[in-house]
């Protein structure tokens, strides 16, 4: 008895829409454009007398198109979104920022011809809302904090639209194997140097993202440098890594822009972390004003939070008779905060004596001797 074969039934191919890949496609070549043109940050060395044995280095992330670290992040979240299929072309994307990302991410928005809604407190520099604005995006404010979470979700989805939400991707959308992130370039820059491999990397906590980068990497090249990660006043970070509180909150914001949190970041990731120093704000805008005397040129208080922490690693350094290098990033620029930081009338009004501060970080580049108030 002989049988037929049945022919094999074919489902019809599906035609893709090939002008939504086409615009993926596009999208990312010119991300990548971005990322070529801006070529790697300087890594500046300036010299201390005081701090004998103790190498300096200041990774300078204010020379990004949009002058802050947050360009990095900002392209990252980008293309997460983009690879996921999460932006594509027209979508509507909202951000939750204290400012610096919230600029970058105008930056890349206005590149690829996307709306854009940033989500942030009512106390965020009016230089960094007039940047979102020049490069097309609007900005949604909030009285708190804490409620930028929220309302940058809703707006997203009575969009429909993508919220970038770097708190929760910041950790994520970074490739802290390589990729360029920053922990590479760091390493990379250094290998010249007379001591290549640094003792510690100093970094505030924002997001968290950077330093689970930074911390990761450190760990995935088997690298014997510590990270030490500072954070300010009125944030959770320094408590939540003590008292391993992942659920620590803090109800009164941050005064120090772009660090300090009023909850624990899902991009924060402690147990990469070697070492935790609080700094007073006083203490973090001292730093940024001495460091930018040192430097010719303003820096932002979340770098003096960087700089206060490696000064107080040097002179443990100095104390227990080691050396080596020590390496920090310079977040943003000082020029941002004309209003803030570098007014004595906001200094005044917010109760914060830098003078006593600054002496005593002064004497310490020159002599040696840190001696806080």
């Amino acid at each position: 008895m002989s049988t037929t074969a049945t022919p094999l039934q074919l489902e019809p191919i599906i035609s893709l829409d090939c002008a939504e890949r086409a615009w993926a496609r596009n999208a990312v070549g010119i991300l990548e454009g971005d990322a070529r043109r801006s070529a790697d940050t300087h890594l500046l060395t300036p010299v201390f007398k005081g701090l004998k044995g103790i190498s300096v280095y200041l990774k300078d992330e204010s020379t990004h198109p949009t002058g802050s670290l947050k360009h990095r992040l900002a392209r990252s979240l980008f293309l997460y979104g983009i690879c996921n299929g999460r932006i594509r072309k027209g979508t509507t994307l909202v951000a939750a920022s204290s400012g610096s990302t919230a600029v970058s991410e105008a930056y890349f928005a206005d590149l690829l011809g996307l709306p854009f809604i940033a989500v942030m407190p009512r106390s965020t520099s009016q230089t960094k809302i007039g940047v979102i604005e020049r490069f097309g995006g609007r900005c949604a404010f909030v009285d708190s904090p804490a409620e930028v979470y929220e309302t940058a979700a809703r707006i997203a989805a009575e969009t429909n639209g993508h919220y970038l939400d770097q708190f929760t991707n910041a950790e994520r959308a970074t490739d802290w194997r390589g990729n360029n992130n920053i922990a590479e370039s760091i390493f990379g820059q250094m290998e010249g140097e007379a001591h290549p491999v640094p003792a510690w990397v100093i970094m505030s906590a924002g997001t968290g993202g950077t330093s689970a980068t930074i911390g990761r990497y450190i760990r995935y090249r088997n690298f014997a440098t510590r990270l030490c990660v500072t954070d300010v006043e009125h944030s959770v970070f320094y408590d939540a890594w003590k008292n391993a509180d992942a659920d620590a909150t803090c109800a009164v914001p941050s005064r120090i822009e772009g660090v300090g949190r009023p909850r624990v970041e899902p991009s924060f990731i402690p147990t990469v972390i070697d070492h935790m120093i609080k700094v007073p704000d006083a203490a973090s805008i001292a730093a940024a004003h001495v460091l930018s005397d040192r430097l010719f040129r303003r820096v932002g208080a979340s770098t003096g939070t960087n700089f206060f922490g490696l000064l107080s690693i040097a002179d443990s350094m100095i104390k227990e008779g080691h050396q080596g290098s020590l390496v920090t990033l310079v977040c943003d620029s000082g020029d941002r905060y004309d209003g803030t930081y570098f007014n004595p009338d906001w200094l005044a009004q917010n109760g914060i004596d830098i003078a006593p501060w600054c002496r005593a970080i002064e004497t310490f580049l020159d002599t040696g001797a840190f001696n806080v108030p």
